[in-house]
């Protein structure tokens, strides 16, 4: 009757554990469930699951559940099937009894270290199978010495089968998982390529395709940020383009530009992507090290922006997870950096002819302003011999693209030089561009010159280009460069001496290739004792100086100025003036001519405009008031001043409106401002 009762106990337990496997979540609960279970009928100290791995090389342990006496292996041991007492029952298939359990750990190199039992141990490695597929073993090991009985080996047997269904059931079920995560992981990244491929075909932008790319990315990598930096072809830096960071602190958003090395360039080309750890970027430089820091940023995955043509630029992500990215990730992120180097290229490509469209379009606007314009003459005429020196110098100087600094009174000819200077440049084919500083008011000059951006002050309605971008691979002319303000100086020499500048509004630096030239009637070298131009910007204008002289001094030149301005004037007015009289070229000649060529072309054309014949009607009474009115002050300048002074004391020192000076001088009320300025004009005075 006991030998039944102990029979019917063993088929209980028996029953007990077949229901608890087909209960328990995984393999470990299952064992866990087998020792308090089995513990009534049969005595062990530790249950273990080895795993067969699929080329039969070795064995891994995937479930454990020891006492306190029992030995600890580490979940994921592996070791070899051959040449192991596991191995040696998954190939017999048939229990294998260890007497030894210590002297067989330390005989496995990857046991030895963990062989460390207070107490001898004994163990049954039972071989688990189902339908002749070899899965593993399952180890009973004990600190009894005596074996287990033949009843007790047939129970094992039966455990180690169920155990088999188990295990197959578990493998089915990670097989599934696993085949679900690889199809959901398929899934996201086919979806991610499809999102940014929708996203980069429709943006021709490079700020908005970078935009739209780095959510697409963030919602895939789960990162912190998304950065793009592109290489500047002009300086061959890498520039931050994009920094999409929506928890960041701001530390990442200014990290200066630098030259990009040959080696990295060549590494670009490549176009292989990278993962940097902890380590990796502990290299980088000081101040990208510390920022990075400063936003806890502890993990890089970097790709390359490159085509066949060349590489473009980098696109880095970031996280404060050590382990965010992992090797699993270079093949998507290969894929991503190639589409959107793709998008980049066009969109860079879209943005050079936008560019060149607007620059033409800038410039066109600009040369019909200049044809619209009434130029105080078209051709430089003379032969004198101070003429002939200034056309040397402009032949000498003309090939370089040194700065040139024209100097002489006002109506010489300044910009008909500058304009001589430039057809005969390597630059001739591209824009010439004028700007006069005086005829601006003061607040308005850096706006003309540089640009300013959309609601870069009240009034900037849209964005402007400057006069330097305008010029770009051309010349600029900037006429009365005296009268710019000392606090624009600073900027105008940075322009010139780096050739970049930011428009207003902005923080982008624009590279430009600006040949300058300058010209003044004013000294610069007082102005710079008087502490009202910059020493340093006249140093970097007065590269080529050229002294252009006043007509009274080139007195052999007036009688073929007097024929070409007649010419020209008689044909527009639809005149035939066929001579000139003797008596009127003489007094034209020897005339004091304080405004110089401009002063004579305008007398030429009132003397054309009264001529009712043939012969030209040269008004000689205003020629002689204008000469002796003209010749009393010991310069133009001190002229100047003096008839500005007389327009206030005739309006009773009223500059602006009905009757005023600025009316009775056919002056802005701004441009007889900036000249009393320049004239150190008082109330005193008038």
């Amino acid at each position: 009757m006991e030998s039944r009762s102990v029979a019917d106990g063993r088929y209980r337990t028996l029953l007990e554990v077949s229901g608890a496997i087909a209960s328990q979540p995984n393999l470990k609960a299952i064992l866990q469930s087998l020792r308090s279970l089995l513990s009534s009928v049969v005595s062990f100290d530790s249950a273990s699951l080895c795993l067969l791995s699929d080329n039969w090389n070795s064995v891994r342990l995937i479930a454990f559940d020891r006492g306190p006496e029992a030995h600890q292996v580490e979940i994921g041991t592996e070791v070899p099937h051959l040449g192991t007492a596991v191995g040696r029952a998954i190939d017999e298939q048939r229990p294998i009894y260890v007497p030894d359990l210590q002297a067989e750990l330390s005989r496995i190199p990857q046991l030895a270290s963990q062989a460390k039992l207070r107490i001898p141990h004994s163990a049954y490695i039972f071989p688990i199978s189902i339908s002749g597929k070899k899965l593993g073993a399952l180890t009973f090991a004990t600190a009894q010495s005596e074996q287990f009985s033949p009843d007790d080996m047939e129970l094992m047997i039966s455990v180690s089968s169920h155990v088999a269904v188990a295990l197959e059931g578990a493998l089915a079920r990670d097989a599934a998982e696993l085949y679900q995560r690889q199809l959901a992981h398929e899934r996201d990244r086919l979806r991610l390529l499809l999102e940014i491929n929708n996203q980069v075909v429709t943006q021709l932008g490079v700020d908005e395709l970078f935009r739209s790319a780095s959510s697409s990315i963030r919602k895939y990598f789960a990162n912190d940020f998304t950065g793009f930096w592109l290489i500047d072809k002009h300086s061959n830096r890498l520039e931050c383009a994009v920094l999409d960071f929506p928890g960041g602190k701001g530390f990442l958003a200014d990290i200066p530009g630098r030259e990009v090395t040959d080696q990295e360039v060549e590494k670009m080309r490549t176009r292989t992507p990278e993962i940097w750890s902890e380590q990796d970027i502990e290299k980088l430089r000081p101040e990208v090290l510390e920022r990075l820091k400063d936003e806890s940023i502890v993990a890089l995955a970097v790709a390359p922006l490159a085509t066949p043509n060349g590489p473009l630029g980098l696109l880095a992500m970031g996280s404060k997870r050590s382990n965010n990215f992992g090797q699993e990730d270079l093949d998507i992120l290969s894929q991503i950096s190639a589409q959107i180097s793709l998008a980049l290229d066009n969109a860079l490509a879209y943005g050079r002819l936008s560019a060149t469209r607007n620059r033409l379009e800038d410039e066109r606007l600009y040369l019909e302003s200049e044809i619209r314009a009434e130029y105080n003459f078209e051709d430089l005429v003379g032969k004198s011999a101070a003429l002939r020196k200034v056309l040397d110098q402009i032949e000498i100087v003309a090939p370089t693209g040194s700065t040139v600094l024209l100097h002489g009174e006002t109506g010489t000819g300044k910009e008909l030089i500058a304009r001589a200077v430039h057809n005969l440049s390597p630059r001739r084919d591209r824009t010439f561009v004028r700007l006069n500083c005086a005829a601006i008011p003061s607040g308005l000059v850096e706006s003309e010159l540089f640009g300013h951006e959309k609601g870069a002050f009240t009034g900037a309605l849209m964005q402007k280009r400057g006069r330097f971008e305008i010029a770009d691979r051309g010349t600029l002319f900037l006429d009365e460069i005296g009268d710019i303000s000392l606090e624009l100086q600073p900027k105008l020499l940075r322009a010139l001496q780096e050739q970049e500048f930011e428009r207003l509004g902005s923080n982008k630096t624009i590279h430009v290739d600006v040949r300058l030239i300058a010209a003044t009637h004013r000294d610069l070298s007082q102005m710079i004792r008087n502490h009202q131009f910059r020493e340093d910007l006249f140093y970097r204008l007065n590269v080529f100086p050229i002294e252009i002289p006043p007509l009274r001094e080139r007195r052999e030149d007036i009688p073929l100025l007097v024929h070409y301005f007649v010419s020209r004037l008689s044909g527009r007015m639809q005149k035939r003036i066929k001579s000139i009289p003797k008596r009127a070229m003489d007094a034209l000649t020897n005339a004091a001519w304080p405004g110089n060529v401009r002063e004579l072309e305008n007398f030429i054309e009132r003397a054309v405009i009264l001529t009712q014949g043939d012969e030209l009607n040269v008004p000689l009474i205003g020629l002689k008031q204008s000469s002796v009115r003209n010749a009393s002050p010991g310069t133009f300048q001190e002229a100047e001043k003096q008839a500005i002074i007389d327009a206030l004391k005739a309006a009773s020192g009223r500059i602006s409106g009905p009757g005023a000076a600025a009316e009775r001088l056919g002056l802005k009320r701004t441009t007889l401002q900036n000249k009393m300025r320049r004239l150190n004009i008082t109330k005193a005075d008038y």
